[in-house]
């Protein structure tokens, strides 16, 4: 079978204490016909410099200049001079494992287009890891594990931003980088989800994923919490909504109210379900809040849960399948 060009993506900003493990990682890859399509967006320490000294060692290395600003136009600069068969894309702060290029291409040759191919993570930090992320890890990767990352795409970003590959020509069907949304990992997984893209079950690791302070996804106000909530209604609403069937939202809290406020101003009607006895049968945002059996009394209602609680969401499962509900189709978990 050839061996066909690898294209992978990475888009950097001072990073320069972490590029050096992450380029050697690229170069360790047992899959050699690969090209790195890398570009600097602005950085004002060491790291072009790094980058640069590699490149000319390595013609596969390909180093760009953003002219605009963020990671999306870094995205656009380095696909727009790709010409890989396969597409990935790595984050400048993590590294990869060794045969990560090699079993990822293999997956996609085995099932053909229309498939994503992912892999495992596995966080670490030089500092302390925080719960939060090892329960995200926990939780993305038995996803993975059995190509079911669909099925709770509501929670949280289920594909892997740096540990995804997927055949260029269905990457072109899903649009590449050429919408301006942040989150734009979350946006690209709704997208990958949007199109059909079937996602490979993966038992390997293959990325390692490095958490510090100065990540994007703890500073930049593009990943500020509302960000992702717009961006969960707005793919709901086009996706998975039936306007045909009565809508329903479990849970006032902070997400409740946030959810509740975006379906307002959308003009969706719902009905706002709780269990907490102070708010039942008060208004907010001009919307009654009803005690949550009220679900039990309603036809085919499809519902929003954003109620973070693990206890109460394994209630919340057991009580909707209890009136023959089904995730994915009839509920829905946004946290």
């Amino acid at each position: 079978m050839d061996d066909p060009l690898i294209s992978i993506l990475v888009p950097f900003k001072n990073t320069e204490r972490f590029l050096a493990q992450c380029l050697d990682s690229i170069l360790a890859q047992s899959y050699a016909n690969w090209e790195l399509l890398i570009v600097d967006d602005h950085s004002t320490d060491m790291s072009y410099n790094i980058v640069a000294n590699y490149a000319e060692k390595d013609k596969r290395i390909k180093l760009f200049k953003n002219e605009n600003s963020g990671i999306i136009a870094a995205l656009r600069t380095a696909y727009q001079n790709s010409h890989g068969q396969f597409i990935t894309r790595m984050d400048s702060d993590d590294y990869m494992h060794p045969e990560k290029l090699k079993l990822m291409l293999k997956d996609l040759q085995n099932y053909g287009r229309q498939h994503i191919a992912l892999g495992l993570v596995s966080y670490f930090s030089e500092t302390r890891l925080g719960n939060g992320y090892k329960a995200y890890e926990d939780w993305l990767n038995q996803l993975s594990i059995g190509g079911n990352n669909y099925s709770q795409i509501y929670k949280e970003c289920v594909i892997p931003s740096p540990c995804w590959m997927v055949h260029r020509d269905d990457f072109e069907i899903c649009r590449a980088f050429q919408p301006n949304t942040y989150p734009e990992d979350y946006d690209l997984a709704f997208r990958f989800y949007k199109y059909g893209l079937k996602c490979i079950p993966s038992e390997n690791v293959l990325h390692y994923w490095r958490d510090h302070t100065n990540r994007a996804s703890r500073t930049h106000e593009h990943y500020a919490e509302n960000n992702f909530i717009d961006l969960k209604i707005n793919y709901f609403l086009e996706l998975d909504h039936d306007a045909n069937r009565p809508l329903t939202l479990w849970g006032a809290g902070h997400k409740g109210k946030t959810i509740a406020k975006l379906l307002k101003s959308k003009n969706i009607p719902f009905t706002w379900l709780c269990d907490n006895p102070k708010k039942i049968g008060k208004h907010i945002y001009d919307v009654l809040l009803v005690h949550y059996h009220t679900l039990h009394q309603m036809k085919q209602a499809q519902t929003i849960v954003a109620v973070a609680n693990p206890e109460d969401q394994q209630h919340i499962t057991t009580y909707c399948q209890d009136l023959g509900m089904t995730a994915a189709l009839d509920y829905f978990f946004f946290c």
